[in-house]
């Protein structure tokens, strides 16, 4: 069974692996870079057209973030 805990764990490893400054992320989406904090720290998670966006930003597949590319 896939958690909130492992996507948002993935999601946090994708932004802070990312050559791209959160300030940057924050910019591109039109969100405050606090709330990239906040999903970098797992005290929220993205609604689903901003996570969507997020990945394009991060070019990293949403499947992965969601914790689809297993074979479980």
């Amino acid at each position: 069974m896939i958690t909130i805990e492992q996507i948002q764990q993935r999601l946090a490893n994708e932004i802070t692996s990312s050559k791209i400054s959160q300030a940057e992320i924050a910019r591109r989406l039109g969100v405050r870079h606090q709330q990239i904090s906040c999903y970098v720290l797992g005290k929220k998670m993205p609604a689903l057209d901003t996570l969507a966006n997020l990945c394009k930003i991060l070019d990293v597949d949403t499947n992965y973030i969601l914790c689809q590319d297993r074979s479980d």
